[in-house]
């Protein structure tokens, strides 16, 4: 490798406003991209149907504990490396230049993936939900290029102003989804009372085993935690960011893990463990209609008006969601940018210090793919939401299995600077985790994002996709193939400052 040299110096168009985020403003972005109320009404009665029935919360647990050990390595790298590329810079410090560039690849993918599936469930329930209460017809992309205004006018604001407002939004979501919780939990007529037993003994949670049932609802539980992984992309702009990281990782997951676990298991307890799986299906009418679950058992154990309440805390829970993957995926661009791997136009920021060319640019990737989709016929829930949503958690997966490789790399050669704990145990606890979520969520892509092949029954035989999945599935791996060959011809062009972005 060539002489490195010293990063360049920042100036007021390229650096980002330091010190504006604490550990609960950046708690704030990734809890909301997690969107625990989308969550709750979206992915847990399907585990509960096609997984493991009443030890659905426990799949949650589960995952999250697993993401809980990737953790303590994350949080280790960000207490020695802060930079706003996170997955970038974290694979690119313990791996090599070239694999960080392909992890960056990876990770951009993945962001603006799920950005689009937020696009989709928002735009598609929008547009029902306004034309059954106030009879107004208008199509989903509509709704949809709305919410893409404001979130592009709000991104351009500092990072603090899109903090407060998702704090507002998500602990009115975390409130509603508690307040029902406990309601369950304290009321005297549950049916079969609280059976902790069924929920959450090993037993239950892997019946069936990972090939089928077990496997299922945890290939849902991965897919509802994607988001919380940001925390070190704020580190840039956060109050002493080598101990605000860490600990707005480590609260994200536990807050989303607690939060899972616990309504997932009020929602078991209030239709009865034993009754569940018929339960659900009843009220989902065959899970055409998941959110009815939630809904019914907060009417039944709260009141109808707490039924209206979510049902638009949904609405603002995925637009909470979409400012934050936007957030995320602007300053992937910023980050490429300032590195040299993409156009260095791409990390200039605003007066306010938002990296602003990154905004823009993911703004006009999301609006021509929304166009795309919406020139086509193409459904916003079933084609835009699945497909890019099933991408999206795919391919953060495989990066988490990257950085934890990264994390064992680079501590190898600071020994001492990390316990055994922090720097190797953990750390390949994770990688073994996250290994077996991939191939869950790889083999289940099929059931996750509604592309299988025809004649093929997805809740029996794993893997069938059609040509739409198997195109899905390939293209983090391809994305990363291609980021390797992207970070090879930099190297060679002798991009120093690529290399100086990553080592500092």
């Amino acid at each position: 490798m060539s002489q490195l040299q010293p990063a360049p110096q920042e100036t007021q168009e390229t650096a980002l406003h330091h010190g504006r985020l604490g550990v609960l403003g950046i708690v704030f972005f990734v809890v909301a991209a997690a969107a625990p109320l989308v969550g709750m009404t979206g992915a847990v009665p399907v585990a509960i149907v096609l997984g493991n029935g009443a030890a659905a919360p426990g799949a949650y647990v589960v995952v999250g504990l697993i993401l809980l050990l990737f953790s303590v390595g994350y949080a280790a790298m960000a207490s020695k490396v802060t930079n706003v590329g996170a997955f970038f810079a974290f694979v690119g410090r313990g791996l090599g230049i070239i694999p960080g560039v392909g992890s960056a690849f990876v990770s951009l993918v993945a962001y603006l993936a799920v950005q689009l599936a937020v696009f989709g469930f928002f735009g598609g329930l929008v547009s029902g939900e306004m034309n059954d209460k106030f009879g107004i017809d208008w199509p989903w992309y509509a709704w949809t290029l709305i919410a893409w205004a404001l979130v592009l006018g709000l991104s351009a604001l500092s990072v603090d102003v899109g903090a407060k407002l998702l704090g507002v939004l998500m602990s009115l979501e975390l409130l509603a989804l508690l307040v029902t919780a406990f309601a369950v939990l304290f009321s005297p007529d549950k049916p079969e009372g609280l059976d902790l037993a069924a929920s959450f003994a090993p037993a239950n949670i892997f019946a069936g085993g990972l090939a089928s049932t077990a496997g299922i609802a945890l290939a849902f539980a991965f897919a509802s935690y994607i988001g919380f992984e940001a925390t070190a992309i704020y580190g840039e702009e956060s109050r002493e960011p080598h101990k605000t990281v860490p600990r707005a990782t480590y609260l994200a997951v536990i807050t989303i893990t607690i939060v899972f676990g616990f309504t997932a298991f009020a929602i078991v307890s209030g239709l009865g463990a034993s009754a569940v799986v018929d339960q659900t299906l009843e009220l989902s009418e065959g899970l055409a209609n998941p959110a009815a679950v939630l809904f019914a058992v907060a009417e039944t154990y709260v009141g109808t008006w707490i039924v209206d309440v979510m049902s638009w805390l949904v609405i603002s829970s995925l637009f909470a969601g979409l400012l934050a993957f936007q957030n995320s995926a602007a300053r992937y661009f910023y980050a490429m940018g300032r590195a040299g791997v993409l156009p260095e136009r791409l990390d200039r920021v605003n007066r306010r210090g938002a990296p602003w060319t990154g905004t823009v640019v993911t703004s006009v990737v999301t609006f021509v793919v929304i166009v795309i989709f919406w020139l086509r016929d193409l459904d916003p829930i079933l084609n835009l939401f699945y497909w890019t949503s099933g991408l999206a958690v795919l391919a953060i997966v495989f990066v988490e299995i990257l950085v934890s490789l990264s994390v064992i790399a680079f501590f190898s050669r600071h020994r001492g600077e990390a316990s055994v704990w922090q720097s190797v145990i953990a750390p390949l606890l994770a990688i073994l985790g996250l290994t077996v979520g991939l191939w869950l969520l790889a083999s289940r892509f099929g059931l996750l994002a509604g592309t299988v092949q025809e004649g093929v029954d997805p809740t029996v035989e794993p893997w069938g996709l059609n040509t739409t999945g198997w195109i899905l599935v390939l293209t983090p791996f391809v994305m990363f193939l291609v980021g390797l060959l992207v970070g090879k011809l930099r190297l060679k062009d002798e991009n120093e400052d690529a290399i100086a972005d990553l080592v500092t």
